[in-house]
């Protein structure tokens, strides 16, 4: 049986972003649960992230497809892996 590969899953962040670490932490058991690692940026370090985002963040993307910003609700998060994982 093919194993299925864990969805890329993105943060778009900032430094000293309240929302931006309660969303990683709501998001943190999730992500143990699917096996699947965050990959976190500073939209800072990045002009045209951060002229995209602004104070827009933080943002959640599950492979190419945005799924949250500002907050996460932590069951539509999971639902929202399972099904790219299926894909």
């Amino acid at each position: 049986m093919p194993t299925q590969k864990a969805p890329e899953v993105t943060l778009y962040t900032r430094p000293g972003c309240h929302l931006c670490e309660e969303a990683k932490a709501a998001m943190a058991p999730v992500l143990r649960e699917f096996g699947t690692v965050l990959r976190e940026i500073n939209i800072d370090e990045n002009v045209a992230l951060k002229d995209r985002y602004g104070w827009d963040v933080p943002v959640v993307f599950i492979g190419t497809r945005k799924v949250a910003k500002h907050r996460v609700d932590v069951e539509k998060f999971r639902r929202q892996l399972a099904e790219m994982r299926s894909e």
